[in-house]
């Protein structure tokens, strides 16, 4: 009989045409990534994965102890893709840093995002991080580097080949013009909370 500390984690739970809410966190709530160059290396590894598996994301932050992300992998399991992307990152960080044992708190937390409205007021959540935090780090979302708002605030930037830009302004509720412009004045107009890892562990 196994005991209580030996049980088998649960597999979650993945639909290919879903997209998830999708966050990571370093153990000890610690950073994780020190450098701009850190953040530029988990960029390389999402446009990697997103090559060899085939995912595409709605929105990404990332901060300096956690990223968020809303993905969608049609192809792989989600589990699979989040596995790979994390076993990268850290492997990098090791060596990096001569770092030993884990750098993750716990496995990513994942909760699917339940139709339209869910992903508008998660992907809002999500680009809204740098601005809520108890002292915010800059003044607007598109001033901050890491994270997708700014590719959604200025067209003429060229997006990460993974980010699909001309989704989310799809959902935004009537009579709002469905515009990446009108999505970015939503964003900075309505505050949306999202469910996240507190002690979710599946």
């Amino acid at each position: 009989m196994k005991g209580v500390f030996n049980s088998p984690r649960r597999k979650r739970n993945w639909h290919p045409h879903a997209y998830y809410h999708v966050s990571m966190r370093g153990n000890n709530r610690q950073n994780i990534f020190q450098t701009e160059e850190d953040i530029t290396e988990l960029m390389r590894i999402f446009e990697y994965g997103a090559a060899k598996d085939g995912y595409t994301m709605l929105a990404y932050c990332v901060m300096s102890n956690h990223y968020h992300l809303l993905i969608r992998s049609e192809y792989v399991d989600l589990a699979k893709v989040m596995a790979r992307i994390n076993r990268r990152y850290s492997d990098y960080y090791a060596k990096r840093y001569a770092h030993v044992g884990r750098i993750y708190e716990k496995r990513y937390f994942s909760k699917q995002a339940n139709g339209p409205n869910a992903i508008l007021a998660i992907s809002s959540y999500i680009h809204r991080n740098p601005i809520d935090t108890l002292i915010p780090i800059v003044e607007k979302p598109e001033d901050y580097p890491y994270s997708s708002f700014r590719y959604y605030a200025n067209e003429n930037l060229t997006p990460p080949s993974f980010l699909r830009t001309n989704v989310v302004a799809n959902f935004l509720p009537n009579p709002i013009d469905k515009t990446n412009q009108d999505y970015c004045q939503y964003c900075l107009t309505y505050k949306q909370t999202a469910e996240e890892d507190k002690q979710l562990e599946v």
